[in-house]
């Protein structure tokens, strides 16, 4: 048998050999099914479940760093990962070590060979890429083990492999329209499937929605007996304005003010994000003797990172990624540029997934971006660059858009169309899918956020 990384490497290629985890089999009896002979390791520890269309991997980071900040062991699940698979389980805020993962797979490859055989037999799929590193991720926090599990969804929520776990908190962050196939065609039925984490007598964190998709979700908790935290009520930010690095904000919480804490992070859209993160700390915490120390919640913030959200990657020009996948990601990405950047000329760089709305994405954009380069990532799903290119052309116009087909030389055309006038202060953000992000920040020299173990 190989090991190191050499077996590391099997073990993925073994992993991504199942079904990928963007075409599904809406169903919890096969992952039902693992847990149980794996002994149900998901029941011996508290949890809080995020869903929600943008903002879950950056608001279960914060929350994670929140709790941890108070004492407690953590393990956090996030999907997808950015450069390597052992990213989305850590333990303590530390992806697993490359030899721990091996181990982990190599405890629950049995069981999944069992209920693959017993699926098999009845003329079932076998269990998924996203179920097998679910059932890893609940069996490692069990033997770390950890006191909670901050768990991101991976589509939807009620029938999502993550909803084995009995959470007594629940996030539900902006629901817009994405991944339409599975999860439905408007925002009610999204926010339906979504709902569907918010477990009897838990509390529910709810960002602010659209009407159709808040009713659904505090219809749900009215049903199940779970009483509700709203943005814009019981919490929500107070204050924020941009610093070097981030931003200063303010967050009313749910059991109190808390004041002067510092966000590495850019855009409205993130101070929002620590605030149902705050709340769902406090939730989670227990407020009933008073607001949570406020030194305590600074040390948290100060620490947080969320890798591919607005990173720099490179300087001279500045060269950012960012993991916008839809329209309302490229929206709020589009105005984190223009509040935290002061570029004399900005190129985006930017591939899109043939399942998501190109088109959208690239007009929420346009108006912040003086060119685009359009590439692709790695991904066998990304929309080709002349198809892509095309629906550039129509949002841009001609004179505006470049196509190149290798991202590492579109990453070189768009320094130079960030350049092309001399002015300082240019810049290049690469955009459209998370896989792009991840390429660019590989080819960049980056390194993962697991590198070090």
């Amino acid at each position: 048998m190989t090991s190191g990384p050499d077996r590391l490497s099997e073990v993925y290629r073994e992993i991504l050999d199942r079904a990928p985890e963007h075409d599904l089999v809406p169903s919890l009896d096969r992952i039902a099914a693992v847990l149980e002979l794996l002994g149900d390791p998901q029941r011996g520890y508290r949890a809080i479940h995020l869903t929600g269309t943008n903002g879950k991997t950056s608001t279960t980071r914060m929350v994670e760093r929140l709790v941890r900040e108070h004492g407690l062991r953590t393990g956090r699940f996030v999907s997808p990962h950015l450069s390597e698979v052992r990213e989305r389980i850590s333990v303590d805020g530390v992806p697993l070590a490359g030899d721990r993962f091996v181990e982990t797979y190599d405890e629950v490859r049995p069981y999944l060979d069992l209920v693959d055989a017993r699926v098999a037999g009845a003329g079932g799929p076998r269990l998924t890429f996203f179920e097998v590193l679910v059932a890893m991720a609940y069996a490692a926090f069990a033997d770390a083990p950890v006191d909670v599990a901050v768990v991101e969804v991976g589509m939807g929520g009620a029938w999502d492999a993550t909803n084995l776990i009995d959470a007594e908190v629940a996030v539900v962050l902006p629901i817009s329209m994405d991944h339409e196939r599975f999860l439905g065609r408007d925002l009610a039925s999204i926010a339906t499937e979504k709902s569907g984490i918010i477990k009897p007598g838990a509390l529910a964190v709810l960002a602010e929605q659209p009407l159709e998709a808040y009713e659904v979700l505090v219809r749900r908790a009215q049903e199940v007996g779970a009483s509700v935290a709203r943005e814009g009520g019981e919490f929500g930010l107070a204050s924020r304005e941009v610093a070097v690095g981030g931003q200063l904000i303010t967050v009313q919480g749910i059991g109190g003010l808390y004041d002067d804490l510092f966000l590495p992070l850019h855009g409205a859209h993130q101070a929002r994000n620590a605030a149902c993160a705050l709340a769902a700390a406090e939730a989670f915490l227990g407020v009933d003797a008073g607001p949570l120390d406020v030194e305590t919640v600074r040390a948290a913030f100060a620490g947080v990172d969320s890798p591919g959200r607005l990173e720099i990657v490179r300087r001279s020009p500045t060269v950012l990624v960012d993991a916008a996948h839809n329209p309302a990601g490229a929206q709020v990405l589009a105005q984190a540029l223009e509040e935290s950047f002061s570029f004399s000329r900005l190129v985006g760089l930017v591939g899109v997934l043939e399942d998501k709305d190109a088109e959208g994405i690239l007009d929420a954009l346009e108006g912040v971006l003086d060119e685009v380069v359009i590439s692709r990532s790695s991904s066998p799903r990304s929309i080709e660059p002349d198809e892509l290119g095309a629906v550039a052309v129509e949002v841009f116009g001609v004179d505006r858009v470049h196509v190149v087909a290798r991202l590492d030389e579109a990453i070189d055309v768009a320094v130079a169309r960030a350049e092309v006038d001399g002015l300082p202060g240019s810049g290049v953000v690469a955009t459209g899918s998370i896989t792009l992000a991840a390429d660019v920040r590989t080819l960049l020299g980056v390194r993962s956020p697991a590198a070090a173990r």
